[in-house]
């Protein structure tokens, strides 16, 4: 069963009943807690190989509740050339985002920063 992204607030984002503290990478019944990126507030290509792992047709990217995280351009391009849909959001907005991607029965991932 798909996990239900409940709730999201600055540093903290509730899962199926269960409050995260640190960012995540959600996909169908799973969480990935402690998402780390090599440089911690840019996603380079190194840092979507576990996405990946989840074979998406959409990820979204939430980054931080001020949009501080950056996507970088070679990761949008990169899994856009795999057939990817990338939507690189506000996490507040990220997580709406999901929640409908998932009512409509897309595959996606949600890869979200909750601070900053």
């Amino acid at each position: 069963m798909a996990r239900q992204v409940e709730e999201y607030e600055f540093g903290r984002i509730k899962i199926s009943g269960k409050n995260y503290t640190s960012d995540v990478i959600v996909s169908g019944d799973t969480v990935k807690e402690s998402w780390w990126r090599r440089e911690g507030h840019e996603v380079n290509p190194d840092d979507i190989n576990p996405i990946l792992k989840f074979n998406p047709e959409v990820v979204v990217f939430g980054t931080g509740y001020y949009g501080r995280v950056k996507v970088r351009d070679e990761v949008v391009k990169e899994l856009e050339r795999r057939g990817i849909e990338v939507l690189v959001l506000k996490t507040q907005d990220a997580v709406a985002a999901y929640r409908k991607l998932v009512e409509e029965g897309k595959k996606a991932v949600l890869a979200a920063h909750l601070t900053c």
